[in-house]
């Protein structure tokens, strides 16, 4: 019997501000900062003090909710979470609850029946904990607490349970990841911890209205991650109760080795936090003004983006759909545009522009492991070399030699062409010569194409090329070729 899954989503992403949520201790990279060097009384909740909220954070946390068009409450109340763990100095989670920020968004996802908008309830603004890092050792056991991280803005998105399989969730994830990093208030770097990503799943049978029981997969910092745990729970519920076991309430971790969850702890219900308002904090009144002016600041959003790339540039949906994902990709992609059509020297297609960012600058990122907005090529540098090819100086293969040199010596394409001798070769006689040169001296293979097989052709364009060390022109070369093939096989016929 096949179940129906029921899953809802939440996502605490970290605000990049310079300070922390209620106080002026700076965020640091808890990946490589010295461990408890941003701590201060008001993050480590010390009697006496008082927490003063960044308007900073409030801020971000407008712009996400007027990206996801939620309802922007004029008034919300912060209050304490209370639990008791080692990473939480205060005994205590500074949160909202009953009345957050924004309520009732939405963000639209791709899905194999087309698209769907997923339901967003909440939006709310809390404090995040400090890290916790556990050590084994042959004869002791022990953890360390790092607080650098205490006290940090945190944005907690909770979804409706409106997705139903692995990769819907895996849609939601990235797109939203997607928009924050569009709004530049979160970096997206799920594995230094920034954006934790928190699934609620449960199975039901088709048709049914009811919910069945949740589990949550905590703190999930990959898409691989969010996506084979999801699918996992999908299947071991199912699995479960078709077997007539009870599915128990419960928050599991992922363990990437083994490919399964692991059970951590029973899941807690709101009321075993007594969550109560905050009594050191007044309520936080948000001026309509304000509200205004920040939907009047928001940049162009992935979606708008993306139906412009279609439209103005004639793209396909996959293409502008890749450059899209990154701002600061589709941002490079316009300004290569811009600066061919400024330049007016070559009228080149934006599918062709595409085809080089997405085929070739791509490609070479991955090898050298650097991201679109680290590239040290300008939009301009890359543009001077797509005319390169288009005019015939150099070709297609030898571009990807000079792009690789680009990327490692911060040259530009001119300068490595020339000092190389790149320049491709397009004199008639000179590819007439070599050509001839390869009929000669591969009869054997001549004769088999003489004889039908048409690949052949192929082989001896690879020939030519590979004699002329890359530099020829591959246009010249095969209208060339094509020519003296065809008269032989008139001769040949006679």
């Amino acid at each position: 019997m096949e179940f129906e899954a029921v899953i809802g989503i939440e996502v605490h992403a970290e605000l990049e501000t310079n300070s922390k949520m209620f106080c002026s201790c700076a965020v640091l990279d808890s990946t490589v900062a010295k461990p408890n060097i941003a701590v201060c009384p008001v993050c480590t909740g010390m009697p006496g003090v008082l927490p003063v909220i960044n308007q900073r954070a409030v801020e971000y946390a407008l712009r996400v909710a007027l990206a996801l068009e939620c309802e922007i409450a004029h008034t919300s109340i912060f209050a304490r979470k209370n639990y008791f763990y080692p990473d939480l100095p205060k005994g205590y989670q500074i949160s909202q609850y009953e009345h957050p920020l924004a309520r009732n968004g939405h963000l639209k996802i791709q899905t194999a029946e087309g698209v769907r908008q997923i339901r967003i309830r909440r939006v709310h603004l809390e404090e995040d904990t400090g890290k916790l890092t556990h050590i084994y050792q042959e004869e002791e056991a022990y953890s360390l607490v790092d607080l650098n991280r205490a006290g940090v803005p945190l944005l907690e998105i909770v979804t409706e349970p409106d997705m139903h399989s692995a990769e819907e969730v895996r849609s939601f994830a990235t797109n939203l990841r997607s928009l924050l990093r569009y709004l530049q208030v979160n970096s997206g770097d799920l594995e230094k911890g920034v954006m934790r990503i928190e699934p609620n799943i449960s199975v039901r049978p088709p048709g049914s209205k009811d919910l069945g029981t949740r589990i949550e997969v905590k703190n999930l910092n990959s898409f691989r991650a969010l996506e084979r745990s999801v699918a996992y729970e999908i299947k071991r519920q199912s699995s479960e109760i078709q077997q007539g076991k009870p599915i128990l309430q419960q928050t599991v971790g992922w363990d990437e080795n083994l490919g399964m969850t692991v059970p951590q702890r029973t899941k807690e219900e709101e009321n075993d936090y007594r969550y109560f308002p905050e009594p050191d904090l007044p309520p936080l009144v948000i001026e309509q003004e304000w509200i205004d002016s920040l939907r009047n600041s928001l940049p162009e959003l992935p979606e708008a983006k993306l139906h412009r790339f279609m439209t103005e540039f004639g793209l396909s949906e996959y293409d502008a759909g890749i450059l899209v994902a990154e701002r600061s990709a589709a941002d490079y992609f316009e300004e290569v545009y811009r600066y061919l059509v400024e330049s007016s020297r070559e009228e080149i297609r934006p599918k062709v522009i595409a085809n080089w960012i997405i085929g070739d600058l791509f490609g070479v990122q991955n090898q050298f492991g650097v991201p679109i907005e680290q590239v040290d090529i300008t939009p301009r540098e890359f543009a001077e070399l797509i005319l390169l090819v288009s005019q015939g100086e150099i070709n297609q293969k030898t571009a990807k030699t000079v792009l690789v040199e680009m990327f490692s010596t911060g040259r530009t394409a001119g300068e490595i062409v020339a000092d190389h001798g790149f320049s491709q070769i397009s004199d008639r006689e000179y590819i007439v010569d070599l050509i001839n040169q390869v009929i000669s001296g591969n009869p054997a293979q001549v004769q088999e194409y003489l004889k039908g097989k048409d690949a052949i052709s192929r082989w001896l364009f690879g020939q030519v090329m590979q004699a002329a060390k890359g530099q020829a022109n591959p246009q010249v070369v095969e209208q060339e070729l094509e020519s003296q093939l065809a008269a032989l096989r008139q001769t040949d016929g006679l």
